[in-house]
């Protein structure tokens, strides 16, 4: 039983890697609540690590609050303890808690050395992150020399989650040249240490008295590192070295290093850390406190059966535009295959007054999805009591469990003016509702259920040929389940025809996906021609054909071959729709997932939103894919959007696996479904997970005038070059719009800023800039113009842009947005002085004269430090070295150690 159980929760991991945050986290007063930290069911049972985790809250809670000026602290924490865990009296069953809402993630590294805690961020500065990630040997103590206390590190972890800063480091950019010299990246600056390398082979390591020069760069040679000294004065900054004893505080304006590359300058505007906290919503909302605050209190939480409630609309008005027989096409595919193995489901309908079809049935067999589908209604008629239907809910669900932690899914057309009568009500059940709306009038209160829930909200118009109600009804797979049991859309696809035309496609079943795969085809009047064909060319057989819901399904027996299926559908004068899904075809391979979310639930016109896609396999981002957004408004309009992964506009990180893209295609108010359209072919790769927005990895330390090195930091394998080839289909779910003008609508929208600029010197100080061109509408179309200036002041030409000295881009054409751009210059005489740093901001300009945000800030030195003649690198002329004894014959020793040229020096 036990093996059993590792393989059906083995891959929980996957669905959570891909899943993006909805945080049940509230700040009451100044103190956090809600706090839910989840452990993936592939750690190791022990019950140490439960107290390892409230430890390091406890001792992260003061740290914080003295950190914060006496501001923040934790107050509460859920511990979601996995399900293939030993039961125990202590342990409750989970409310709203789940593991894609979990907000902290401890599971075995993937590789096994890479310890790391880190923050996954997919939006821009100030904006709150998705998830922390921790290992047991992290919480158990077993990482101190290289990141410092648990709940210190904790608190950087924080910062990075709750308040969207970045860190104030650079492991891609160690140093930098300041006036010539090069300086480490850190903050404060007042942060003392040596640079040093370690040189090791075959088991043995040296240390240099000081890093060499290289004389291309001007900085330090790669393996050079800055090693602090363990005591230290200085009390800045958690973002930089939380395991420092001293550090104590964040970077503030006073202390702010802002000529250092670090992340924060770069996604920051050259902002402190401190700036960007002090300036979000939990700072505003707040004061300090005069009184010391309470310990943490945890509560254990074991996730238990999945209890699930359908709540139907069956209003008069769902016989409109065939709403009642679309419900039910998506409703069976959800009982047929969406739903999972051993949940228990029931089933509510509801007019004026509510009925129940069906008490909870759990799910064993094809027999009890058979029974539950003949339960769907069949007749529309009667006004709409969204409350009714939720009351009977809540009966049904109490007949067997407690509604905590049990799940809804209320689908409705109309509108409800008494529906607020029960919000009270659904909030102190505890359980989780899902909301679907259909079509314009559905109730404008309906979203206020999933968002106080922690549920998904969904919207489908009446086009048929979007597909939109079966997306919704296909998304609502368990948020606890396991991944080897979920079921994962491949295809979604509609077409209207007229006379005898045909639908023709194909869909990719790829090594991850297989088994119990279903085909799904639905029709408005009457049944189509329907063919399928295998990746062999073998057309299929054993179709069923529905014709009272107007849907055939073909299952697939076994596990599907892997491949290309192809499909042909003939019909005249009506809308046709195909849906394919399948489940992974091994508990121990992950299944390539696909995930979407909107930046915000709701967008008043002209704040743009930002739509997000994250494809991985496991915890492996999947890069170079096609993916595109069909945005669809609640007319039925629809905007074709592709995501991109390339760093720039909309996208923060590049090669993450996290596809993002602005919206500006307003079209009117109300609700915009988002679907997604995923696939990957040749140019399509996976890539370990990038470990960025974490705790430093600390060298070592500087102890008693003694280096003590830390292990080296364990490389990482980024690029895999495993072609993969898949396709999916998800729902993103849907966003309210409001303040939309009516057409047409004014132009309002700048270029996005440039996020990516980067310059450097080709000989005789003719610079050279690149960066990726933005739109005339954030990152969509052309800009009309750039303007470039420069200075020798970093915070003067960010303050100041528009007095700066202009560069002449006479000849400077943008180019299409989301392409590359190159740009030369020589910048005039005044700036060309000995170790001078070049300063260059750009600023893109659209045809009705809107500017972007000043661009990020690149530093180009236009001097670099001369080599020593005959050497290709040379020492750091500011080591100091104690010498004793006669010079010559110490620098010669010194010398033939480094494995360079015998030299000869004089010293007097």
């Amino acid at each position: 039983m036990g093996s059993w159980k590792s393989s059906i929760f083995i891959l929980i991991l996957c669905l959570l890697e891909g899943a993006l945050s909805n945080s049940l986290i509230q700040l009451n007063k100044n103190g956090y609540e809600g706090i839910v930290i989840a452990i993936d069911p592939n750690v190791p049972e022990d019950e140490a690590l439960l107290q390892h985790i409230k430890d390091m809250v406890t001792q992260a809670s003061p740290y914080l609050f003295e950190a914060t000026g006496k501001r923040f602290y934790f107050k509460s924490v859920a511990i979601l303890i996995p399900p293939n865990w030993k039961t125990k009296p202590s342990y409750v069953r989970p409310k709203l808690e789940t593991y894609q809402n979990a907000d902290v993630l401890v599971a075995v590294p993937d590789p096994a050395d890479h310890d790391e805690p880190y923050t996954e961020q997919v939006g821009k500065c100030g904006e709150k992150g998705e998830r922390i990630h921790l290992t047991p040997n992290f919480l158990a103590g077993k990482k101190l020399a290289q990141f410092g206390p648990q709940g210190r590190v904790f608190v950087h972890e924080w910062a990075h989650l709750r308040w969207g800063v970045f860190d104030e480091y650079n492991y891609d950019q160690k140093f930098y040249l300041s006036n010539g010299k090069p300086q480490p990246v850190k903050c404060s600056a007042a942060i003392s240490g040596e640079n040093r390398v370690r040189r090791c082979q075959g088991g043995s390591c040296v240390t240099d008295k000081g890093c060499r020069f290289d004389k291309v760069t001007g900085l330090y040679e790669k393996d050079c590192a800055f090693v602090p000294n363990k005591q230290q004065a200085e009390k800045a900054s958690i973002m930089f070295a939380q395991s420092l004893d001293s550090v104590v505080e964040f970077c503030t304006e006073k202390n702010h290093n802002k000529e250092a590359p670090s992340l924060q300058n770069q996604k920051c505007n050259l902002r402190s850390t401190w700036d960007v906290i002090s300036d979000s919503e939990d700072f505003k909302q707040t004061t300090p406190m005069t009184t010391l605050p309470p310990t943490p209190t945890f509560s254990l939480l074991q996730i238990g059966q999945r209890i699930v409630c359908l709540v139907l609309d069956k209003s008069g008005s769902m016989a409109n535009g065939d709403r009642l027989n679309r419900m039910n096409q998506a409703a069976k595919l959800f009982l047929m295959q969406t739903v999972e193995q051993g949940t228990w489901v029931g089933m509510v309908i509801f007019d004026q007054t509510a009925y129940i079809q069906s008490e909870l049935r759990q799910i064993n067999s094809g027999t009890d999805r058979d029974v539950l589908t003949r339960k769907l209604p069949t007749v529309a008629r009667g006004g709409t009591s969204i409350c009714s239907g939720l009351r009977s809910a809540f009966t049904v669900i109490r007949k067997k469990y407690p509604t905590s932690g049990a799940e809804i899914v209320l689908l409705t057309d109309g509108e409800d003016k008494s529906i607020s009568t029960c919000f009270g009500e659904v909030k102190q059940s505890g359980a989780i509702v899902h909301t679907v709306a259909l079509g314009p009038s559905a109730a404008k209160e309906l979203e206020q259920l999933s968002t106080m829930t922690g549920g998904l909200q969904a919207s489908a118009s009446d086009q048929a040929q979007n597909n939109g109600l079966i997306d919704a009804f296909a998304a609502l797979s368990s948020g606890n389940g396991a991944v080897s049991q979920r079921s994962i859309q491949l295809e979604s696809k509609g077409l209207t025809l007229q006379s005898r035309q045909w639908m023709n496609g194909s869909v990719i079943v790829d090594s991850t996906v297989g088994k119990d795969t279903l085909f799904l085809v639905t029709w408005t009047t009457q049944s189509p021609q329907i063919l399928i064909w295998d990746p062999t060319g073998k057309s299929q057989s054993g179709l069923v054909m529905d014709t009272a819901t107007k849907m055939a399904y073909l299952q697939v027996p076994g596990t599907a071959q892997v491949g290309v299926w192809k499909y042909s559908l003939q019909a005249s004068s009506q809308t046709l729709t195909l849906t394919v899904t399948s489940r992974p075809a091994s508990a121990t391979l992950p299944p390539i997932t696909v995930t979407s979310r909107t930046n915000k639930d709701t967008g008043k016109f002209p704040s743009p939103m930002i739509v997000y896609a994250t494809i991985r396999q496991g915890a492996s981002p999947i890069l170079r894919a096609n993916v595109i957004a069909l945005i669809e408004a609640v007319n039925g309009k629809t905007v074709y959007l592709e995501l991109l992964d390339n760093g720039a506009g909309a996208d923060v990180t590049k090669d993450d696996g996290v596809y993002s893209r602005y919206f500006t295609a307003y079209d009117t108010n109300g609700r915009y479904s988002v679907k997604i359209w995923a696939l990957g072919g040749v140019n399509a790769a996976r890539q370990r997970a990038p470990q960025q927005n974490g705790a430093m990895y600390m060298p070592g330390w500087i102890e008693n005038d003694e280096i003590k090195w830390n292990p080296p930091r364990p490389e990482i394998n980024h690029l895999q070059d495993k072609q993969v080839c898949f396709s999916r289909t998800t729902s993103g779910g849907s966003f309210v719009a409001s303040n939309v003008p009516k057409a047409p609508i004014p132009d309002v929208f700048p270029p996005c800023q440039i996020t990516d600029l980067k310059g450097k010197t080709q000989g005789n100080n003719v610079i050279n800039l690149t960066w990726t061109a933005p739109g005339d509408d954030f990152d969509h179309g052309r800009a009309h113009k750039y303007i470039i200036r420069i200075s020798t002041s970093i915070l003067d030409l960010r303050d100041n842009f528009n007095k700066s000295v202009q560069v002449n881009t006479t000849d400077l054409i943008p180019k299409e947005a989301n392409t590359e751009e190159f740009f030369v210059f020589e910048p005039k005489n005044i700036f060309l002085k000995s170790n001078t740093d070049l300063f260059i901001a750009i600023q893109a300009v659209d045809k009705a004269n809107l500017k972007s945000e000043i661009s990020n800030i690149a530093r180009v030195p236009l001097s670099i430090p001369p080599p020593e003649p005959d050497k290709k690198l040379i020492l750091d002329p500011e080591i100091k070295l104690n010498i004793t004894i006669p010079g010559i014959n110490v620098l010669k020793l010194m010398w033939k150690w480094i494995g360079e040229l015998q030299i000869t020096l004089g010293l007097h």
